[in-house]
């Protein structure tokens, strides 16, 4: 009997490997290795997989991302998500101190904003800070001006931040680089589309266009019910 367990468990583990083989070499662009291998175990597992919108990651069905969260804007305000109910948000988390991959995001959220033209009016574009111990509301509000004037920066305590990443599973630690007086925040890198229920209709992957996001969004305010 135990060397019955044993050739499972070796059959077992000699499959999990060649999965992630398999993911690591046939990754999409932008795909994350670890994300490939969830795409093919779904897939091996009879879980259904939505097609993705342009510039989209596929998500296995009943897999819910985004939710309740209580932050605070750039001016001080104390929010919800309640307070951008009834209509659609763009959502990034990041941090005002990021050199390159932040501004980039946003620079290409703020675009696809701007391709929508009169539908512009029906997004709110977000950004949330993962490091609130520097991203204060006078900080974000001079950086998100930098990018769109319809750009909302939220921020929040350390517990209050630390809830908003973990309905939209958003990775992110304190790093500091060999030689460095600072540190840097590593994070995930996706930008959301939410819907009015708060919920997650669209994940765009790092270095989408703004033309394939703004076709994404394009087609879920074409669905919108009512």
């Amino acid at each position: 009997m135990l060397r019955i367990v044993r050739y499972v468990a070796l059959a077992l583990l000699v499959l999990l490997g060649g999965l992630w083989g398999l993911a690591w070499m046939g990754r999409a662009p932008g795909e994350g290795v670890a994300e490939a291998f969830v795409r093919r175990l779904a897939g091996i597992a009879g879980a259904d997989m939505p097609a993705p919108s342009a510039g989209g990651v596929q998500m296995p069905q009943g897999m819910a991302l985004g939710g309740a969260y209580a932050l605070t804007d750039q001016s001080g305000r104390a929010v919800t998500e309640r307070d951008y109910a009834g209509g659609f948000s763009l959502i990034y988390f990041g941090f005002t101190f990021c050199p390159d991959v932040c501004p980039t995001e946003l620079g290409a959220m703020a675009a696809a904003v701007d391709l929508l033209g009169a539908d512009a009016a029906r997004v709110t574009p977000i950004f949330i800070t993962i490091d609130p111990d520097r991203d204060r509301p006078e900080q974000l509000a001079d950086y998100v001006a930098r990018f769109h004037p319809r750009l909302v920066g939220l921020t929040g305590t350390t517990e209050q931040v630390a809830q908003a990443a973990r309905a939209f599973r958003v990775y992110y630690a304190k790093v500091t680089p060999p030689n460095a007086t600072d540190y840097l925040m590593d994070h995930s890198s996706f930008i959301y589309l939410t819907g009015p229920d708060g919920r997650v209709r669209s994940l765009f992957r790092p270095q989408t266009s703004p033309e394939d996001m703004a076709r994404a969004i394009r087609g879920q305010l074409g669905g919108r019910a009512g």
